[in-house]
C-alpha cells in the first residue's frame, strides 16, 4: 500500500476462534499508554472497522458489544469517567451511522455473554482486556485477523515461538485455523 504512494488504511487487530471474536481499540503498548490512547475517535473508528469487516465476511448487521475500560464499566463514574465521556458517545455516534453497537458493558462479563450468542463481536479497549478471554479458550485454535485492509490477512494468534524453533515442539493448529479463516473470508468476498 505504501508503495502505491497512499497512506496505509486504519486497521485493527481481531483475535477469533469458534466461540469468540474480539477487536481491539489499542494493541501493543504499555497499559498506561493504552489507557491514554482510548479516545472517542479511536473507539468510533474501531466500531466502523469491525462493522465493515463483519459485513465483508457475510454478516450484514453484526451485533457488537463494547467492553468498558474500567471495572464494572466505570460504575456510573465511580471507577472512572472514560465510559461516560469517551466510550458511550462513540457508541452512540456509531449507532447513528447504522452500526449495531451496544455498551459499554463490564469487561468481566461481556465476553461470556458474547460466547453464549448475545453478540457477534466484542470491542475491547486494550490488548489484555480483549485477548485473555480468547486465548483462555485455546491458543491452538485462535486466529489473528487484521481488519481494515483491502485484502485478507490472518496469522496464528501467538508469536513466532523462536524459543522452541527446530525442536519439533510447535503445534501448527493455530496456523491451520488461520488458513481456514482466510479461506472462508475470501469465499465470503467472492
Amino acid at each position: 500500500l505504501a508503495a502505491d504512494g497512499g497512506a496505509p488504511p486504519p486497521v485493527r487487530m481481531m483475535l477469533a476462534n469458534d466461540e469468540l471474536r474480539v477487536v481491539l481499540v489499542t494493541i501493543h503498548v504499555a497499559l498506561r499508554q493504552a489507557i491514554e490512547q482510548v479516545s472517542y475517535d479511536a473507539v468510533l473508528q474501531t466500531l466502523r472497522i469491525a462493522h465493515a469487516a463483519a459485513a465483508a465476511w457475510g454478516q450484514a448487521r453484526p451485533r457488537i458489544a463494547v467492553a468498558g475500560l474500567n471495572p464494572h464499566a466505570g460504575e456510573g463514574g465511580l471507577f472512572g469517567r472514560e465510559e461516560i465521556e469517551i466510550i458511550a458517545p462513540a457508541i452512540e455516534a456509531a449507532r447513528v451511522e447504522g452500526v449495531d453497537a451496544n455498551g459499554p458493558f463490564p469487561p468481566d462479563t461481556v465476553f461470556m455473554r458474547a460466547r453464549r450468542g448475545a453478540f457477534d463481536l466484542v470491542v475491547a479497549m486494550t490488548h489484555d482486556h480483549g485477548l485473555i478471554p480468547v486465548k483462555y479458550l485455546g491458543v491452538e485454535q485462535g486466529v489473528n485477523v487484521t481488519l481494515g485492509l483491502p485484502f485478507v490477512r490472518t496469522s496464528p494468534d501467538h508469536g513466532t515461538a523462536f524459543d522452541i524453533a527446530g525442536q519439533g515442539l510447535a503445534d501448527p493448529s493455530s496456523l491451520v485455523a488461520a488458513m481456514r479463516w482466510a479461506r472462508a473470508a475470501l469465499a465470503a468476498r467472492a
